[in-house]
């Protein structure tokens, strides 16, 4: 009788700190080698560094564009002089059209 207290109490004691390191463990598992863990914190630091890089670019290209529509919208002859040798770059049939360096 003695001993199967014994052993009935041991087996009670072990069970909540058996549980607390099955859940420390689980949880410690998906912090270093989980989706969002650290192991992929460099992964994602890179992508977000390359991102960036893109998102610049594209609000320059944006600014670019922006200017040249209020150009547009201002009719400046420069610019309309520009967008028709662009689009009718091939003239009449012996006429040869060069495009300037810069443009």
């Amino acid at each position: 009788m003695r001993i199967k207290r014994s052993v009935s109490r041991f087996f009670g004691v072990m069970v909540v700190p058996a549980i607390t390191l099955a859940v420390v463990g689980y949880f410690g598992f998906h912090t270093v080698w989980g989706n969002r863990g650290i192991l992929v914190l460099e992964d994602t630091q890179a992508k977000l560094g390359i991102h960036q890089v893109q998102l610049a670019q594209l609000r320059d290209t944006r600014a670019r564009l922006e200017h040249r529509i209020g150009l547009m919208n201002q009719s400046d002859p420069d610019l309309v002089e520009e967008l028709a040798r662009g689009q009718l770059m091939d003239g009449a049939p012996n006429q040869v059209a060069l495009p300037r360096a810069g443009h």
